[in-house]
């Protein structure tokens, strides 16, 4: 089976305040080197190793939470595990690190605004033309994945009205969202190199595609999740990523004619919504909306041989039926309305945060 790796992004907060800070490098410095920096001096990102083993991986971010949550504690502040910050940051801090101060220079306040915490996701493949013919397949199950994630309700001491405020945030960059199909690696290159060169990518580490070939790894990276507050949701994404990745490289992924166009749409619809509306079905490309439920229980069903030979199964049937009863921006509103205020929302974030690196 393959081996998948994860990485997190988290928010560096102070709780008094309940804002996101620009001290990371107080918790860097506190840190073991499995917390990197971030864009921002308000975020954090950890990762687990590569393994066949969901356990291990899971068993890997606990570590890692644990590690950058000690560190942040030992500062006086904490991290959240929320894939956009529930109240208006602190003036934001650029990283010092000189790619990152050229990045905001050139794309402005979508750079500025930039300030998101997603999952990604690692899958092995055995070649950049498997790689390459895995993004081809996988695009319209992608927003799926997406609606499965979403933890992101509030954004900048308001509620959106989204499940999913970083999708759409994310979507600002211009080299970021869905793809038309490659056809083979020479299409992926030519067309990675032709957004270089227009400008709406800085170089290849800034090709952000939902779906992209890793460029230090020999891996496809997935790069639609937001950050999970409960590691179990994680597990679960991870799950679902690595058997539409072995699925599709077996070639018994269908092969579904979608338009970019829709493609974003479909993309919209789970931020918008999450598993509380419908979804554009990933087999049928015909823009008539479908209950989520349906959806997602038709996914599990194209996966299914690929969850038994990963022994996933069992999760993945458990991590469903949890996340139809609420994914994590349900739980957000849910504190909400338990506190009263989006105060409230970060200090239970905080405390689900740090409940999620305990021992089970």
């Amino acid at each position: 089976m393959r081996k998948v790796g994860v990485e997190e992004e988290l928010w560096v907060v102070d709780p008094a305040s309940r804002r996101a800070v620009p001290r990371a490098p107080q918790v860097l410095r506190l840190a073991d080197d499995d917390v990197e920096r971030e864009l921002f001096r308000h975020q954090v990102e950890i990762h687990s190793d590569p393994s066949t083993d969901l356990d291990d991986v899971g068993r890997d971010l606990r570590a890692a939470r644990s590690g950058a949550g000690r560190a942040a504690e030992g500062a006086g502040l904490a991290v959240v595990a929320s894939a956009v910050a529930v109240l208006a940051s602190e003036v934001d801090v650029v990283s010092d690190d000189d790619r990152y101060r050229d990045m905001v220079a050139r794309y402005g306040d979508v750079a500025r605004s930039a300030g998101t915490c997603g999952m990604h996701v690692h899958v092995d493949v055995d070649s950049d033309e498997e790689g390459v013919a895995v993004i081809d397949r996988i695009a319209p199950w992608l927003p799926v994945v997406l609606a499965v994630s979403t933890n992101s309700p509030f954004a900048d001491g308001g509620d959106t009205s989204y499940a999913s405020w970083r999708s759409e945030q994310w979507s600002r960059w211009p080299s970021a969202g869905p793809t038309d199909p490659f056809g083979d690696v020479a299409g992926y290159r030519a067309a990675s190199r032709a957004l270089v060169r227009s400008g709406a990518a800085r170089d290849d580490a800034m090709l952000y595609f939902d779906a992209r070939l890793a460029a230090s790894y020999p891996t496809v990276e997935i790069r639609v999740a937001d950050v999970a507050t409960d590691l179990d949701d994680s597990l679960l994404v991870a799950s679902l990523v690595r058997a539409l990745v072995h699925t599709a490289a077996a070639g018994a992924l269908p092969v579904v004619p979608w338009r970019s166009e829709l493609l974003r749409a479909a993309r919209w619809r789970a931020a918008r919504h999450g598993l509380a509306g419908d979804l554009l079905h990933p087999a049928r490309p015909d823009a008539e909306p479908v209950g989520a439920a349906d959806v997602l229980s038709d996914v599990v069903d194209a996966v299914r041989d690929a969850l038994d030979l990963a022994g996933d199964t069992d999760r993945v049937a458990e991590g469903v039926a949890r996340v139809l009863r609420g994914t994590g921006a349900t739980r957000q509103r849910a504190a909400l309305e338990r506190t009263g205020d989006l105060a409230g929302v970060v200090d239970d974030l905080v405390a689900r945060t740090r409940d999620s690196w305990k021992e089970p």
